[in-house]
């Protein structure tokens, strides 16, 4: 067995080669180095976006084996009752299953007003929902719809859900970005990529850069009693919207991509890790804290997160 600083030299490679890195290889080979155990994460209350289909139903799955109370929220209450049955079915556990569609302020408003007012404690929020259009599309509220879904309807439900976050001792968000985000700065001239060509792909990846500049960015505002904030990237995993949305990458890639719940499985142990072990402000895949730049001109400064951060503010209502 490799230990100590051969193991982490044996990660790096990994890592900066890529493809090892963001696929099963490198998942597979990481639990291994490092002997991940599956802490219990009984009285730990979990809310999961996203989690009907993929990554999110494979974290509230997990989540629930190990003991937590899941929130499972979902946009389709037809999808979302045959999620919650199927996690009921494999674990036992009796999770909670909320209709929000995140793209739409007004339906995230709803739902974050009912759980507020709600007995239902919270310690963690995991903003897994998001989309990869093939077209371009806008929202009934006239937003892009990956920008609407991927960027202000995380923001707006994280922001509106801090009062239930701050009485937990231990809160923590994680917000589920993409290594998709390596390509892509954010244009903070043109959030909403409006002036451009629409390129699926492309328009993702800066959705994705600017999940991980907000979760800093909250951090950078923390204050005594507020979560930790963090970002992930769960790798390159098989689902149902990498599939439809990239079929050529599926095809090639398929027999190393990884599976929805090894995508999901860093989340899982991010709702259960102390600050001490996972510390806010960071970006996590497999365990470990991740570089967030790879290619020159993606990187922002704090200036430009704080702008970013505003921004959102300024569209969902925040701040007039």
């Amino acid at each position: 067995m490799i230990k100590g600083s051969a193991a982490d030299a044996v990660d790096v490679a990994m890592d900066l080669g890529i493809v090892p890195g963001f696929t099963a290889i490198g998942y597979r080979t990481r639990k291994r180095l490092y002997s991940w155990r599956a802490d219990g994460l009984e009285g730990r209350s979990v809310m999961v976006t996203g989690a009907n289909a993929g990554i999110g139903k494979a974290i509230s799955m997990e989540l629930c084996r190990r003991g937590a109370f899941v929130h499972m929220v979902c946009r389709s209450a037809e999808k979302g009752e045959a999620a919650r049955a199927e996690v009921m079915l494999e674990t036992g556990a009796r999770p909670e299953l909320h209709i929000c569609d995140v793209s739409s302020l007004a339906s995230v408003r709803e739902f974050a007003a009912g759980f507020v007012d709600s007995d239902s404690a919270l310690d963690v929020l995991i903003n897994n929902a998001g989309v990869l259009p093939n077209g371009r599309s806008h929202t009934d509220e006239g937003f892009e719809l990956t920008f609407a879904t991927n960027v202000i309807g995380p923001f707006l439900l994280t922001e509106l859900l801090l009062p239930k976050l701050r009485k937990s001792p231990a809160g923590r968000v994680v917000m589920m970005s993409s290594g998709g985000m390596y390509s892509s700065g954010f244009d903070l001239d043109d959030p909403q990529l409006e002036n451009r060509e629409f390129d699926g792909t492309k328009f993702y990846a800066q959705t994705k850069r600017a999940e991980v500049m907000l979760a800093d960015e909250w951090q950078d505002r923390a204050g005594p009693g507020d979560p930790v904030f963090c970002s992930m990237h769960p790798g390159w995993a098989e689902t149902a919207g990498v599939s439809n949305a990239l079929p050529g990458f599926n095809k090639v890639m398929a027999p190393v991509l990884r599976t929805a719940g090894e995508g999901g499985e860093t989340a899982v142990w991010l709702a259960g890790a102390s600050p001490e072990e996972a510390p806010g402000g960071e970006f996590y895949m497999d365990r470990r804290p991740r570089t967030k730049h790879r290619i020159p001109g993606t990187r922002e400064s704090a200036e430009d997160r704080k702008r970013l951060y505003e921004l959102c503010a300024e569209l969902t209502g925040l701040r007039h």
